[in-house]
């Protein structure tokens, strides 16, 4: 089985360091420009089926990639980003100097963090962990693209490559970036993390 994990593109937002996790926020001009890079790139490969989250970000990058090719999109709002509650809409720094504690916990990659009137970090990775029974379903030869978010696609990673949780904080994935995951029956190989080689073109 081939996971393809897409992130979003740019998104419509007056200052993109600002925590934009539940907030249902729109592309920006360039994402959408960016969601058609990823189209393009995608165009004559095999997708045998799309899931994204039901945040418009992701379902407009979903779309653009699945226009003008017979392939399914599925909701899944468990790939949804994680609730900052809070302090959606405010920037890191704004965070840290209104809830210290919090930022601390930031700051050290603790799976500990808990969002003031959000999610926690370990509520969070197991509702983006139940996605994986999906793929229970789906043949060992199936192609999967899995459009959606930086956060979800991090524990997917860890999840799938049998990491511990602490170490989702050492990876990051661009927007309109493009990774590949090969899972075997032994286990998964990651193949591409963050590729971003499609915008240059």
């Amino acid at each position: 089985m081939r996971l393809i994990l897409i992130r979003h593109g740019k998104t419509a937002t007056d200052n993109p360091e600002k925590c934009h996790g539940f907030t249902d926020i729109d592309l920006s001009e360039e994402g959408y420009r960016q969601a058609e890079r990823l189209a393009a790139r995608f165009r004559d490969e095999k997708i045998d089926i799309i899931y994204s989250s039901t945040l418009k970000r992701g379902v407009a990058t979903a779309g653009i990639i699945a226009a003008n090719r017979d392939v399914e999109i599925r909701s899944a709002p468990e790939l949804n980003e994680v609730d900052f509650g809070r302090i959606e809409g405010i920037t890191f720094s704004e965070a840290c100097a209104l809830y210290p504690d919090v930022g601390e916990l930031w700051r050290c990659g603790s799976t500990e963090l808990c969002f003031p009137e959000g999610e926690d970090f370990t509520g969070f990775s197991t509702r983006v962990s139940t996605f994986l029974e999906r793929l229970k379903h789906h043949g060992d030869e199936e192609t999967i693209m899995i459009v959606g978010h930086g956060g979800p696609h991090k524990i997917l990673l860890c999840g799938l490559l049998g990491l511990p949780w602490e170490h989702y904080w050492k990876f990051r994935f661009e927007m309109a970036s493009v990774s590949i995951i090969d899972i075997y029956g032994t286990g998964a190989l990651l193949e591409k993390l963050s590729d971003t080689s499609h915008l240059a073109q």
